[in-house]
């Protein structure tokens, strides 16, 4: 639900698994109801019936009555999931939207035509022998869950839309208020932490790659420190060149003398 509602989890570990469990125990009760509901028909209802006193009216009734409540139970438990699961305040508390009548439409539809195909079809018992049940239980329950991802993605986008109209910038992200932050500001802030390590870590061995490299280079150059030894450098130098370009003038050799067979 937080990706269907582009939101981080926020809420903190107690708030967070509480929140889930309550919505467990509430949906398992539902579940629970409408099973029961479900056995108590028929032969059984009749037969409850006789055994508690009641007539064959109010098992007329029974029969009949029960499926708007088995109806109004899945409303209700879808509407619980759609209000608490996700890391956002809902504007409102809705029994009923668009995106939960599309999930219950989806669900019924897909269910149908998937019995339907395990009806007529023997696969899963030759495929996987026994544990054919458990293969098909699974599938329904992930037609069930992506039956509830669809709808909710709907109110979101509606969500979205209602915003955008409104002309808050809900183009990105939808704009609604978190139900919790402790548990994202404490990733953020391990996040930020990381970087700033991190980043100490290249500047240290930058500096300390770049500090050799100047040793190296000063090595490399004459005797002195810096710009003063080598102007010293280039200053003898140019005495030296000056030197034998005189006696080179005056024809002496390199060791004071006039070459041979002058006057």
């Amino acid at each position: 639900m937080n990706r269907v509602y582009e939101i981080d989890e926020g809420r903190a570990f107690v708030k967070l698994r509480g929140t889930m469990l309550g919505v467990t125990v509430v949906n398992l009760l539902i579940v629970v109801v409408i099973a029961a509901m479900l056995v108590l028909s028929g032969p059984v209802a009749e037969s409850v019936g006789n055994l508690i006193g009641l007539g064959s009216a109010f098992l007329t009734v029974w029969n009949i009555a029960k499926w708007p409540v088995m109806l109004a139970l899945i409303i209700v438990a879808i509407a619980v999931l759609y209000y608490a699961t996700p890391n956002v305040k809902q504007p409102k508390f809705r029994w009923m939207s668009m995106g939960s009548a599309i999930a219950l439409v989806v669900f019924l539809l897909a269910s149908l035509a998937f019995g339907f195909y395990v009806a007529y079809s023997n696969s899963y018992n030759k495929t996987y022998g026994a544990i054919g049940g458990v293969i098909v239980a699974l599938l329904w329950l992930w037609i069930l869950n992506m039956s509830l991802l669809f709808g909710a993605e709907f109110d979101a986008e509606t969500e979205r839309g209602r915003q955008l109209q409104a002309g808050i910038k809900a183009e990105e992200t939808i704009q609604l208020p978190p139900r919790g932050t402790k548990k994202s500001e404490k990733l953020q802030k391990q996040t930020e932490e990381d970087i700033k390590h991190g980043r100490e870590l290249r500047e240290k061995y930058s500096s300390e790659d770049n500090h050799d490299r100047s040793g190296d280079s000063q090595d490399d150059q004459p005797a002195g420190n810096g710009q003063g030894g080598s102007a010293r450098y280039e200053s003898h130098r140019d005495r030296v060149r000056e030197k034998v370009q005189h006696r080179a003038g005056n024809g002496e050799s390199d060791d004071g003398d006039r070459p041979r067979g002058s006057a």
